[in-house]
């Protein structure tokens, strides 16, 4: 196994048509439904980093919505590792909409996920260590290192809590 790999050869575009079934009666598609695809991108972004492993989702944070999607326009998912840990890494999901009639494409919200490596016994098992190639990947890395610092702190406190 590569033991260094870079954020570039895991990302994922993933494009999607919204449907009558994915919205409410007004043409507004469901926050859930873009739930499920932002954490379908972020799965494939994980097993592409870490590969010969089971990848989970172990949070979905700082979800935005920034702007409705509608129906018949595009969902549209960009996915990129920001950070990595021992066997956690943090995806970031931007989310767009593309008006298919006139080819507008606007910013809808962005998410950050986390997600696990599982090995065949379903432990967390490591996974590749992130090349930081860029200024951009190094400021990503950073501020992702800080969001899960966060998390960690956060669940430790609800744990602490909540026996």
């Amino acid at each position: 196994m590569n033991l260094r790999k870079s954020a570039h050869e895991s990302r994922t575009e993933l494009t999607v048509m919204m449907l009558p079934s994915d919205a409410n009666p007004k043409g507004n598609v469901f926050g859930g439904v873009i739930m499920k695809h932002v954490d379908l991108a972020a799965g494939l972004v994980a097993k592409r980093h870490a590969r010969n492993t089971n990848c989970v989702t172990a949070s979905i944070d700082r979800m935005t919505f920034l702007k409705p999607v509608y129906i018949g326009h595009a969902l549209i998912l960009s996915a990129r590792l920001n950070y990595v840990r021992r066997s956690s890494m943090e995806v970031e999901v931007g989310i767009e909409s593309e008006n298919l009639d006139d080819g507008t494409r606007v910013r809808t919200g962005t998410a950050f996920v986390t997600m696990v490596a599982l090995d065949s016994n379903g432990s967390p098992t490591e996974v590749p260590q992130l090349v930081l190639k860029t200024t951009d990947d190094r400021i990503r890395f950073q501020k992702g290192e800080a969001r899960m610092q966060s998390r960690l702190k956060e669940a430790g406190k609800f744990q602490k809590t909540n026996p």
